[in-house]
């Protein structure tokens, strides 16, 4: 992409069109996973961190491999160990001998797209130290601030819980991941797809060539930010996320960090959509993803086996949403 291009103001048209490019070129390499990936593109737009959550082997890795490729982001892997420590992210400082000085030595945290690898796989302390990057923008080692570059995002991918040798995230911690997002077994064509892929390319790594660089993600990020959000809209937003709090089932519900993170993601989709404005539909289809992972069940209903996405979806089904926004006063940057 030239330098004019990274420098215009992008509109909603720009936007829509550079991420259909985008999700086209991940898609070519990632089989089966349509709907999570452009949910994790509105949700790196809007400006937040991404959770894939689901059984090993299921390609999750190389979704956000992709992701940052096609992103033309600077990107960092950070596999997950039991035996990582927090400086193992944010970095340390090391005895310069011949400065006869400490320096500091920036760790993986310093990059635009990182990918924290089986994130559950690292006790609960080590989980932690990436909590002041995802929220702020920076860390602190030794009393010192260090500002991460910009665009910052965390791509997490973790298995299921049940699984041996993993830990519950803190809840603290899932609070900052704007979506989790299940892949899900792909069906018999979808998977053999995959396979004649593989043998297509014949190397096991899979290159996705950049269709935008990072200036254009923040321009792109701007064009989301100008998107009109009708007041019926943001209610809309607030209800559903009381009727978690509501619900018998429901210990914690969606606080209000959650409603701000359904708009938010929404307001992305809208753009991905080639609108101006936010529909319901658009905060229908961000509830589960975007709520169900600030949820904490009562200890009878997660003896039943009730999931936190069921709450979700009664929440959707039970609050009347508003009649569509339109394009009445929908503001923002046009192509």
């Amino acid at each position: 992409m030239s330098e004019q291009v990274a420098q215009q103001e992008l509109g909603v048209d720009d936007v829509a069109r550079l991420a259909r490019e985008v999700l086209d070129r991940v898609g070519r390499v990632v089989v089966g996973m349509d709907g999570a990936l452009e949910l994790a593109l509105a949700s790196l737009l809007a400006g937040g961190h991404v959770l894939f959550e689901d059984v090993p082997g299921l390609g999750k890795t190389l979704a956000a491999r992709s992701l940052a490729g096609a992103l033309g982001l600077d990107f960092r892997r950070l596999q997950c160990t039991p035996d990582l420590l927090p400086a193992d992210i944010t970095g340390s400082f090391v005895y310069d001998p011949a400065g006869r000085a400490f320096e500091f030595q920036p760790g993986p945290v310093f990059t635009s797209l990182l990918l924290a690898d089986e994130i559950n796989r690292t006790p609960p302390k080590t989980q932690s130290a990436l909590l002041e990057a995802m929220a702020e923008g920076q860390v602190t080692v030794e009393g010192r601030s260090h500002p991460l570059p910009q665009p910052f995002r965390v791509v997490a991918t973790s298995n299921p819980v049940e699984h041996e040798g993993t830990y519950a995230l803190p809840e603290a911690q899932l609070d900052r991941f704007m979506v989790r997002l299940a892949v899900g077994y792909p069906d018999r064509a979808q998977e053999r797809q995959i396979l004649l892929n593989r043998v297509a390319r014949r190397q096991e790594a899979a290159h996705v060539e950049p269709v935008v660089d990072a200036a254009q993600v923040l321009a792109m990020q701007a064009a989301v930010e100008a998107v009109h959000v009708d007041p019926d809209v943001a209610g809309y937003c607030v209800d559903l996320a009381a009727a978690t709090r509501d619900h018998p089932s429901v210990q914690v519900g969606a606080s209000p960090r959650g409603s701000q993170a359904l708009l938010l993601v929404a307001r992305a989709l809208a753009v991905l959509a080639g609108r101006a404005y936010v529909e319901p539909e658009d905060v229908k289809r961000a509830a589960s993803p975007v709520l169900a992972h600030r949820l904490v069940l009562t200890t009878d209903a997660w003896a039943a086996g009730i999931e936190t996405a069921e709450v979700v979806r009664a929440a959707v089904a039970s609050v009347p949403g508003p009649a569509s926004a339109g394009a009445a006063g929908a503001a923002g940057p046009q192509a």
